[in-house]
C-alpha cells in the first residue's frame, strides 16, 4: 500500500514533529540556566543529552518539511535524504555520549547544588516521551514513514533514559550528602551516555547501505 515513499509523508506526521521540537526546546534552555544552581554528573549530562536530541528531532523535522515541498523528488532520493537524517542523528548521539561519559568519570562535582528544577524537568520529560512514544510507534505502524520510525525508537529509549535520570536526581535531592546518592548520580550520567552511544551506533550502522 505504501510502495511510494511520498505517500507515507502526512500532515499529522508534520503536525507531530512540530510537535515535537517545540516541546522540547524548552527543556535544554531551562536545564542550562539550572546548571548555574546544581552541579550534579546526571544534570550536566542530562543537558547534553536534551541538547543533542532537540538538534535530532531538529534535522527530522527539516527532512520532512523539504519532503513535502518538494513534489519533484523521486523515491531514490527521498531514501537518500532519509539516511542522511538518520545517520546525522547517530554521529549526534554518539558526540553527546562520549562527552558524557568525560563528564562522569572526570568532572564530577562533589557539591550538587540544587537539582530539583532538573527533576522536575526530567519527570515532565517522561511523561512527554511517552505520549510521544506511542505517538511516533502508532504512526510508524500505519504508514512505515522511515523518519517517523527513528523518532519513535528515539523516544521509546528517551522515556527510559529520563526513568533513569528521574530516579538518580531524586536520591540526590533526598540524600544530598551521601555516598549512596554520589554514585547513583555517577551511575546516571554513564546510563545515558551508554544510552546515546548504543542508539548512535545503532542508527549509523542501519543507515549505512
Amino acid at each position: 500500500m505504501w510502495d511510494n515513499r511520498r505517500e507515507r509523508y502526512s500532515k499529522d506526521g508534520y503536525k507531530t514533529l512540530l510537535a515535537s521540537v517545540l516541546l522540547s526546546s524548552p527543556g535544554p534552555i531551562t536545564l542550562g540556566i539550572g546548571l548555574i544552581f546544581g552541579h550534579s554528573s546526571t544534570q550536566i549530562a542530562d543537558f547534553v543529552r536534551r541538547s543533542a536530541e532537540l538538534m535530532a528531532i531538529i534535522v527530522s523535522f527539516i527532512t520532512y518539511v523539504r519532503v513535502t515541498r518538494h513534489p519533484e523528488y523521486e523515491d531514490l532520493r527521498i531514501d537518500e535524504m532519509e539516511r542522511r537524517a538518520n545517520s546525522l542523528v547517530g554521529f549526534i548521539m554518539c558526540f553527546s555520549g562520549n562527552f558524557m561519559i568525560i563528564v562522569a568519570c572526570f568532572l564530577a562535582s562533589r557539591d550538587k547544588g540544587n537539582v530539583i528544577p532538573a527533576f522536575v524537568i526530567a519527570f515532565l520529560g517522561l511523561l512527554v516521551n511517552i505520549f510521544f512514544w506511542i505517538r511516533y510507534s502508532t504512526m510508524y505502524k500505519k504508514n512505515g514513514n522511515e523518519i517517523l520510525g527513528a523518532q519513535g525508537k528515539l523516544y521509546g529509549a528517551k522515556s527510559l533514559v529520563d526513568t533513569c535520570v528521574s530516579a538518580s536526581l531524586l536520591s540526590v535531592i533526598l540524600m544530598p550528602a551521601s555516598i549512596v546518592s554520589s554514585y547513583l548520580d555517577r551511575i546516571g550520567s554513564i546510563l545515558v551516555s551508554a544510552y546515546l552511544i548504543y542508539s548512535g551506533v545503532k542508527l549509523v550502522i542501519a543507515n549505512r547501505r
